[in-house]
């Protein structure tokens, strides 16, 4: 069997954008007004599930006092549907609708956000979770839990905070005041079955925390990164965690407790204090498992490059903002100058930037030019580096990258679509290039507003 094994089909269906209550803060504590896809007391984030080969019909129907987009993150979609105002369609209105209309190449573990004003929508929840299943056979786990890590910036009373801050922008981010997951505060608490194999699909959905998963109380392994098969990579002796950036996702495997009532815990390391992200208690009747050995999952069908030494090498540099504007570079005339772009998708300033050059910002914002032009279906390498003190996950829209090297980091050759880039390091990634506009940025979401951000062109 394979991943696109059974018949493919359509999907079709409707999310409307609208503000709604939710009980972040738990029963009993103050509702929160969020911005949602699902209708009150239901879960925040919705999980949509499909399998690879499905087509999906999705109409983005926007109820918002401001506009917004779906941008399907970490999917191999074409250019028209990759959801970025202005880039690759028009801002969707308050009361209008918007039709996407994809494939899905590619079984795995993604989501969904919008992508102007991101701190400030999904900020208020506005995301979603899609899973894409036909990377395993049927009988592959005995459970197989959606765990989305979200902070929040909430008061007391259940509002919402500043999402950014200036401080927070030009540093590490702005942190979140309630942690929780699912859209709950505090972590996810399951039941599942004792001596069973349970699949977990991590994602962090934060703007700004970087997470550092370990597990505690049974054995554990990573199967996938960004939604492509890794491994598995057993998480114990010389790796005993993995990092997820805002953003990132990863699949594990994990054998819960064998006898019932004792607890299995994924934990959050990279913070001040270890953090519960969620506990599994062992109950009802065991499963029927031999010894904990688990299986790697189908192959990737994502192009990779066979020779990344080979490849059309580029250099890109994350730095910090010095003065200059990607659309300093448009000339006269050229039609760039006339897509304005509108408050929601720009900031007053500029504290950040790739290759010295920042995305606009203030009134009068026009869409820039591209950071590099590329040829649709040939190899590329590229090399990218951090001249900051502070860690950046780097994203690319379209595209599922294989990463080569990192200076800093022990990491394995994997497929991703975000890396984290440590302080002062050089991490090298390739793939072969896709038709279309696709953003490259950092994915903590203040320093992408504030001019870490930009597109490559490839042409077809």
């Amino acid at each position: 069997m394979g991943p696109a094994d059974g018949p493919s089909r359509t999907q079709v269906l409707t999310l409307t954008a609208r503000e709604r209550p939710a009980a972040i803060l738990g029963p009993g504590r103050p509702e929160s007004r969020v911005w949602s896809f699902t209708e009150a007391g239901q879960p925040l984030f919705p999980v949509l599930r499909a399998r690879a080969g499905d087509r999906l019909r999705a109409t983005l129907d926007n109820r918002l006092p401001v506009h917004t987009s779906i941008h399907w993150h970490g999917v191999r979609v074409p250019n028209g549907m990759d959801g970025v105002p202005y880039l690759t369609q028009a801002p969707v209105r308050p009361g209008e609708t918007f039709a996407y209309d994809l494939a899905l190449p590619d079984p795995g573990t993604y989501f969904l956000h919008p992508h102007c004003d991101e701190s400030g929508q999904a900020g208020r929840g506005l995301m979603a979770v899609l899973v894409v299943e036909g990377d395993a056979p049927a009988d592959y786990a005995d459970a197989d839990l959606v765990v989305a890590i979200k902070d929040w910036r909430l008061a007391a009373d259940g509002g919402f905070l500043p999402f950014e801050t200036r401080e927070g922008a030009g540093r590490a981010g702005t942190f979140g005041t309630v942690r929780g997951v699912n859209g709950t505060a505090g972590p996810m608490r399951a039941a599942v079955p004792p001596g069973g194999d349970v699949r977990l699909r991590l994602l962090n959905l934060d703007g700004t925390r970087i997470v550092q998963v370990g597990v505690e109380g049974g054995a554990a392994a990573l199967i996938a990164t960004d939604g492509q098969p890794l491994g598995p990579l057993p998480l114990d002796g010389d790796v005993d965690s993995w990092r997820l950036g805002p953003a990132m996702r990863a699949d594990l495997l994990v054998r819960t407790p064998a006898r019932p009532g004792e607890i299995l815990r994924v934990v959050d390391y990279g913070s001040a204090e270890p953090w519960t992200i969620a506990e599994l208690t062992a109950s009802g009747a065991p499963a029927a498992r031999g010894a904990f050995a688990p299986a790697p999952l189908y192959a990737s069908r994502v192009p990779r490059v066979a020779d990344p030494a080979a490849a059309e090498r580029r250099t890109f540099r994350f730095g910090a903002s010095s003065g200059g504007s990607l659309a300093d570079a448009i000339p006269p005339g050229d039609p760039l100058a006339r897509v304005l772009l509108d408050s929601l998708c720009v900031r007053d300033t500029s504290l950040w930037a790739i290759n010295a050059k920042s995305w606009p910002h203030g009134p009068g914002a026009v869409l820039p030019p591209p950071l590099d032009s590329l040829e649709a279906g040939r190899p590329y390498l590229f090399e990218w580096i951090n001249l900051t003190p502070h860690p950046h996950p780097i994203h690319l829209h379209g595209h599922t990258f294989e990463v080569i090297s990192a200076s800093r980091q022990a990491l394995p050759r994997h497929l991703a679509d975000t890396v984290i880039l440590n302080p002062r390091e050089r991490v090298e990634v390739s793939f072969v290039a896709a038709p279309g506009d696709w953003m490259l940025h950092c994915h903590i979401l203040e320093h992408l507003e504030y001019g870490m951000m930009g597109y490559l062109r490839v042409a077809a």
